[in-house]
């Protein structure tokens, strides 16, 4: 029987922020993305704004604003920074101010903030340059906050993907396909980012925060999810169809629906004065 891996190769994680056009895929289908997508758990942003001095907020690779929107829900002042125009694009007329760049190649202009957020986005960052600009925009005892949703699928699912995607991509990166086994498998997308914001320096408190939850779905539903994943964006109609047909039929013999186990890992630090 198939099986799904259970964690990604360490070449793939290294690499992911050199694939740019996969980086910069998702704005094909903005509203999608926007509609579908899980949002944060409300109690990890409450725990990160208690832990910031002030309310003044970056977002790193915005996106559509998912994340963003929570940190304005919860009184913050935000500023996007994204690649994808539009992404961007979506996100300005869902009342959010956003410039278009990697943060990367981003100029701050001089402009400062409490709290620095990046939401299942930073692995598409240069984990150290990205870490090296933090460190000019966050002011002294500022946080830096990055996030990531990570599904654990149930085995049918899981398998019943993951040997579509064999069949219509075979040299597909195990993480492209999304199968990670939940977020104790992510670990190395986690441990990345640690490292960089190590090597670059600058920061004190550096910790991992986990927040686990759970989402039902119907087999609709999650059909409508899945284009929204990374690599999946890239895939032929006809590749496509023939994976959504795969988790379709999986989730038929589920009885039409299930329940997403979610499990929200944070990797955050705090800017040295």
């Amino acid at each position: 029987m198939p099986t799904t891996p259970q964690s990604p190769p360490p070449s793939s994680v290294n690499q992911m922020h050199r694939q740019r056009q996969v980086a910069e895929s998702f704005g094909e289908d903005a509203e999608r993305y926007d509609r579908t997508r899980p949002r944060y758990p409300t109690e990890m942003v409450a725990r990160i704004v208690a832990a910031s001095p002030g309310r003044d907020v970056l977002d790193v690779g915005c996106g559509t604003g998912i994340a963003a929107r929570a940190f304005q829900a919860a009184g913050c002042s935000v500023l996007g920074v994204e690649p994808d125009r539009r992404m961007a694009e979506f996100a300005r007329g869902r009342g959010l101010e956003v410039e278009v760049a990697t943060i990367e190649d981003w100029d701050p202009a001089g402009n400062t903030f409490d709290l620095v957020v990046a939401g299942t986005t930073w692995h598409w960052v240069d984990p150290v340059a990205g870490a090296a600009k933090v460190v000019r925009v966050l002011r002294p005892g500022g946080r830096l906050a990055l996030f990531w949703n990570v599904a654990e699928f149930p085995p049918a699912l899981a398998n019943a993907a993951a040997e579509a995607f064999r069949r219509v991509l075979p040299d597909l990166p195990v993480l492209g396909a999304g199968f990670t086994g939940g977020l104790d498998a992510y670990q190395p997308i986690l441990t990345k980012a640690a490292d960089g914001i190590r090597e670059v320096g600058g920061f004190s408190d550096l910790e991992q925060w986990r927040f686990d939850w759970a989402q039902p779905y119907t087999r609709d539903e999650w059909l409508d999810v899945m284009p929204t994943h990374g690599f999946l964006t890239r895939l032929q109609p006809d590749q496509l169809a023939e994976v959504l047909a795969a988790a379709g039929a999986a989730i038929d013999g589920m009885g039409g629906g299930f329940t997403m186990s979610y499990g929200t890992g944070v990797v955050t630090a705090v800017r040295a004065g």
